[in-house]
């Protein structure tokens, strides 16, 4: 029986001492290696560009390596460039039978590969454990950044293509983290939401220790926070979870294992919800190549681990390694007990043993991701925020570098009591009324507080058209038009808010950028 190393399974808040600090000097430094990372860095070295890429964890590639094999996609036809060669690259790897070659489902191992493979190719330097103490300013522009371990890298534009957004933090750029008031830009999804029907309760769960009286406490999971109204403003975050590869291969299959601090009653309230008839947390599982799958949250108790992330956009490494064993523990002690708590019923723990950690995934984190799905962050505020009224096509940008087309998709933010019972809050799921354009403008800061910096992840957007640009397709496709703007400022010696647009768009339709939708 294979043990896993639990010491592995970390979001890395302690790298290595540097005993001989780096100096680095490029045109382009890309901070993060996500996917939106490296599809700006081959765009770069394709324009001729300097580039090196920084990484504060040792994992690469972002959500596209860390579990997320089932491609949330919205419309495969808007999604061009160098996302659409990925996942041609995907369906050549695995023989497509698609007419035009491409596969969204994949394994982790696969996908890392093929971006290591790119990042070879294109000669880009990555270096690991690279944590940002500091972002030195001059004259309006970042000149360099100097990291915990004493290496400092310059460059002559920057690009944030972190989850988090701590580089546009650290420049000094105006952002927000949590939900937007309706009233703040007059949109209808925002901020507090209620009654929408998925991934909420399906039946009465009682929140208290005792049933039915309040004095006994809280079950774990419950809070007791307030109500608030349909739309207010808060500084809650959707729920984290891991998008957690599993197979059901007996010979690939490692049993899921008790994950250090495991408390059987973290899970009284999915016990208790299976108790009420409703057995759905493991529904949203989807298969990938080779007995593999993709498992995200589903339903009112799964894996989302509803306000546990609310301190990670602004936390310190400690605190982010903190809340990633919080989430840890959760997610894979949710599977342990579901397949060996005697609370649930035999037939659920058998279907639920049947399936397992893989032991050919993720050899050196355990054989478990090591990317937390960091659903939201910070979002840049600058002299566009994208918003609910662009998604449903009310407004229409002029200066596309992109298209996006998933739904208005919030995870829920709080669960809370009302009126004696568990209800969850926060969850939005609208659909766009078709692919829409997303604006250069809001890929750049305002040009009073930095002039060399992109942002394609946290880009400026409201909580809930955040919620359908987030997806990997679309960061990459930002990242290559991030890139490209890059390229162009450098050569017109200019900031990048005055990039000349028609230069711009040209490039990137050369490159098969898909910026327009034609109903």
């Amino acid at each position: 029986m294979r043990i896993i190393d639990f010491s592995k399974i970390k979001y890395d808040a302690e790298p290595a001492v540097e005993t001989n600090p780096l100096t680095i000097n490029a045109d382009l430094c890309i901070f993060g290696g996500s996917s939106a990372g490296i599809a700006a860095a081959i765009q770069a070295r394709r324009m001729g560009m300097k580039v090196v890429m920084v990484e504060s964890s040792r994992h690469l590639g972002g959500l596209t390596t860390g579990g997320l094999g089932a491609t949330d996609i919205g419309n495969k036809a808007a999604i061009g460039g160098i996302a659409r060669h990925f996942y041609s690259e995907v369906g050549n790897h695995y023989g497509s039978t698609e007419p035009d070659g491409t596969q969204w489902t994949f394994e982790p191992g696969t996908a890392k590969q093929i971006y290591m493979n790119w990042l070879e190719a294109a000669d880009v330097p990555v270096y690991f454990h690279q944590r940002l103490k500091k972002v030195d300013m001059q004259n309006g522009k970042i000149s360099r950044l100097i990291m915990t371990n004493g290496s400092e890298f310059s460059a002559a534009a920057f690009i944030d293509a972190s989850y988090e957004g701590d580089l546009l933090a650290g420049a000094g750029v105006d952002y927000h983290v949590g939900r937007e008031a309706n009233s703040v830009y007059r949109e209808t999804l925002n901020g507090v939401h209620y009654g929408h029907p998925n991934h909420n309760f399906k039946a009465w769960v009682d929140p208290y220790r005792v049933p039915g009286k309040p004095d006994s406490g809280l079950i774990p999971g419950v809070t007791d926070a307030p109500v608030l109204r349909q739309g207010d403003g808060d500084a809650s975050v959707q729920a984290y979870n891991f998008r957690i590869c599993l197979t059901n291969v007996p010979a690939n299959r490692i049993p899921f294992p008790q994950p250090p601090g495991y408390d059987p009653d973290t899970y009284t309230l999915l016990a208790r919800y299976i108790q009420a008839g409703v057995w759905d947390a493991l529904r949203l599982h989807k298969m990938m190549p080779n007995g593999k799958t993709d498992l995200n949250n589903f339903g009112g108790v799964s894996t989302d681990y509803i306000g546990g992330g609310d301190h990670w956009p602004e936390g310190d490494p400690l605190t982010r390694e903190r809340l990633f064993q919080d989430h840890l523990r959760y997610n894979l002690g949710m599977l342990y007990f579901l397949s060996h708590d005697e609370r649930v019923p035999e037939s659920i723990r058998r279907e639920v043993g049947e399936w397992g950690l893989p032991a050919d995934e993720y050899s050196d984190s355990g054989h478990f991701t090591p990317q937390l799905y960091v659903r939201e962050a910070r979002r840049m505020i600058s002299e566009v925020v994208m918003t609910e009224h662009h998604c449903r096509g009310y407004d229409v940008v002029d200066d596309p570098v992109g298209l996006a087309a998933y739904t208005m998709d919030s995870h829920n933010c709080r669960r809370l009591v009302i009126d004696g019972r568990c209800i969850n809050e926060g969850n939005v799921e609208v659909a766009p009324s078709s692919p829409y354009p997303i604006s250069y403008r809001a890929i750049v800061p305002k040009g009073e507080q930095c002039t060399n910096l992109l942002v394609p992840i946290c880009l400026s957007s409201s909580h809930i058209a955040f919620g359908s640009i987030r997806m990997e397709p679309v960061f990459m496709i930002l990242g290559q038009s991030a890139a490209t703007a890059a390229a162009l400022a450098l050569e017109a010696g200019c900031a990048v808010q005055e990039v000349d647009y028609s230069k711009l768009r040209k490039k990137l339709l050369a490159d098969k950028q898909v910026l327009e939708w034609k109903k």
